[in-house]
């Protein structure tokens, strides 16, 4: 005769009760589990609690609580040895721990916390020995590798950590740990070794590379001869010796980017666009506009000549002249003007008017505009362009480039009508908040203040941070200063300044905003007119002009919305024009220690770095 176990007597009564008694014994079951669950989970809570705020002796009686009620759980283990340890309850620690090892469940991982024990009392042979079992462990087990080695490395015991990563590797060859590896060697200042396991990585095809670069960026610099800079070109150069690849040129070009060695990785480029049989040139379009905003001009003629006298591509091609005509236009002389005038209507007669040459049109029209001062041609060529059969977004770029011309024309209901047109169409789109910025900001031009305060309340939940912000400060330049001068002279005149110096017509900018300057002083607007035309100097050469404008910022609206603008505009011109270093690091610190919500608060920590000499990414 066979006795029914508790839970068969259990099963039987359960199956026996009334349909109301089944759904009463049902609920209740669930309750006693839910509270059951919930005073394990508020036990957890205080262990780690106490813990973390230093009151071990509190957290011990949590701790053992949670061993007891779960005898497999390592992490309460772990936590309640680490409290026998801040104790200094060493002993208990150890009984503990042998305990656990001769459960038929013991984790290799408790041989360390052993030999970690011991490590505390300085003992160290007695640490070693348990370190070793920890290691024999993944003979046996070569997947408890990984368990091991992270352990050792938690504790900064890197060989060990090293030894248990390498040995699971050789006894199981599907296992990789060159990730646990590269990190343990930058650790030990083993950069060479560290270089390799993550370039082992990216060979391997066992992680992006992305993620591998974004962990080297750590340790190199802008300076090409610094000494983990070289370390890691001469790494990249031994595998390519040994496996002639396209990764290994790749790699070298992203090296030379860092270091702002354009001309060396456009050597890197052409070679992989050999190899690849000329496929396409975005990799030279990336490293030539790279070149370009990095105002390496000479790179980028190079890299984009390189592209038009090699390419079979139009577009890229068309791009390329596109480009290089940006270039020319650095130093915008009335030859130079003429002469790019020229290459404009040959690369019309070359491509003619069509839906793929969009960008030729567009270009060529801005020039027209902003250079030559010719809006008329301008706007008849990019009504024709309308015509043509083209996408949504490539229409959207039509027609802002046309209400941009049609702003410079004064012709502001006309550009309206385009503008709102694109921001109807493409509202969930930064295209969009674009078009709706400039419908606000041509309200502003046209004396409109209402119309554009309402725009650019929407804008300050831009996703696009640029818009955002310069959504905020146009909308409290008018809020402000509408309320303290309802005639708003001073507002009609700055926004005359404003259109004139989206004109080109910057004398004329500076000379209106002098006025509000002269006429104006004490009202709030003084501090946007000297910001303003601070910037408008910088433009025309007169730095001092300027440095004298945005130092009257911070010295005497030092709490206004424009004085973290002010003291990055002073590092940059003491950084790149001035070549004042620590005035310039000067402003930065301002930035980073009171400022810290602003807009340019991450370049300023950047740059504060990059000169007092840190490793930059």
């Amino acid at each position: 005769m066979r006795f029914l176990t508790t839970f068969e007597m259990t099963k039987r009564s359960y199956l026996l009760l009334p349909t109301n008694m089944l759904l009463r014994y049902f609920l209740f079951l669930i309750s006693f589990l839910l509270y059951q669950f919930s005073a394990l989970a508020q036990e957890d809570f205080l262990a780690k609690q106490y813990f973390n705020d230093g009151d071990f002796e509190k957290a011990v009686v949590f701790y053992e609580k949670l061993v007891e009620a779960n005898p497999r759980r390592t992490d309460y283990a772990e936590g309640l040895v680490a409290c026998y340890q801040q104790l200094e309850r060493y002993d208990e620690a150890e009984n503990f721990l042998l305990e656990k090892l001769n459960e038929s469940y013991a984790f290799p991982t408790f041989y360390i916390e052993l030999g970690y024990n011991h490590t505390l009392q300085n003992h160290p042979e007695k640490a070693t020995e348990f370190y070793e079992k920890a290691i024999e462990k993944i003979e046996d087990n070569p997947n408890f590798g990984y368990s091991v080695g992270y352990r050792f490395q938690q504790y900064a015991v890197l060989d060990y950590a090293i030894r248990a990563f390498k040995r699971a590797m050789e006894l199981k060859p599907d296992l990789n740990y060159d990730f646990q590896l590269a990190r343990i060697y930058g650790e030990q200042g083993e950069i060479e070794k560290m270089y390799q396991s993550y370039l082992n990585l990216i060979w391997e095809g066992r992680t992006s590379r992305s993620n591998v670069l974004r962990n080297i960026d750590d340790f190199i610099s802008e300076d090409p001869n610094n000494e983990n800079n070289v370390l890691l070109r001469k790494v990249l150069l031994k595998n390519a010796q040994k496996n002639a690849d396209l990764l290994w040129n790749e790699l070298l070009s992203w090296l030379f980017v860092q270091q702002k060695q354009y001309s060396s990785a456009f050597n890197q480029e052409k070679a992989i666009y050999k190899r690849a049989e000329g496929i396409n040139t975005d990799r030279l379009e990336n490293l030539g506009q790279i070149a370009l905003d990095d105002k390496d001009f000479e790179s980028a003629t190079d890299i984009f000549q390189y592209i038009v006298d090699n390419s079979e591509e139009p577009r890229s091609k068309l791009n390329a002249q596109l480009h290089l005509i940006d270039i020319e236009l650095e130093n915008p002389t009335p030859k130079v003007l003429d002469a790019v005038e020229k290459q404009f209507e040959d690369l019309v007669a070359e491509y003619g008017n069509q839906s793929q040459t969009l960008q030729l049109q567009i270009a060529y029209a801005n020039f027209l505009t902003f250079k030559k001062e010719q809006p008329e041609p301008a706007i008849k060529m990019l009504k024709e362009s309308l015509e043509l059969p083209m996408g949504r977004m490539a229409l959207a770029y039509v027609k802002l480039a046309l209400g941009d011309i049609l702003v410079f024309d004064q012709r502001f209901n006309e550009a309206l009508i385009l503008f709102t047109q694109v921001q109807k169409a493409l509202k969930n789109d930064v295209l969009g908040q674009d078009a709706r910025f400039k419908v606000a900001q041509t309200s502003f031009y046209k004396g409109d203040f209402d119309w554009a305060l309402t725009q650019l309340k929407v804008l300050r939940g831009s996703t696009s941070q640029l818009i955002a912000n310069d959504a905020m400060q146009l909308s409290l330049l008018i809020s402000d200063n509408s309320l303290e001068d309802s005639t708003q002279t001073a507002l009609k005149k700055y926004a005359k300044a404003d259109l004139l110096a989206y004109q080109n017509k910057n004398q004329q900018a500076i000379a209106e905003l002098e006025d509000i300057l002269q006429n104006h002083k004490g009202e709030k607007i003084e501090d946007e007119a000297l910001l303003k035309q601070a910037q408008l100097l910088e433009e025309q050469k007169e730095y001092e002009s300027a440095e004298f404008n945005y130092q009257k910022i911070v010295e005497f609206y030092a709490d206004g919305i424009l004085a973290d603008d002010a003291h990055f505009a002073l590092g940059e011109l003491y950084r790149n024009i001035l070549n004042q270093p620590e005035k310039a690091k000067s402003h930065y610190e301002k930035i980073i220690y009171n400022y810290q919500d602003s807009y340019y608060f991450p370049q300023a920590r950047t740059n504060f770095r990059r000169l007092r000499g840190d490793a930059i990414n």
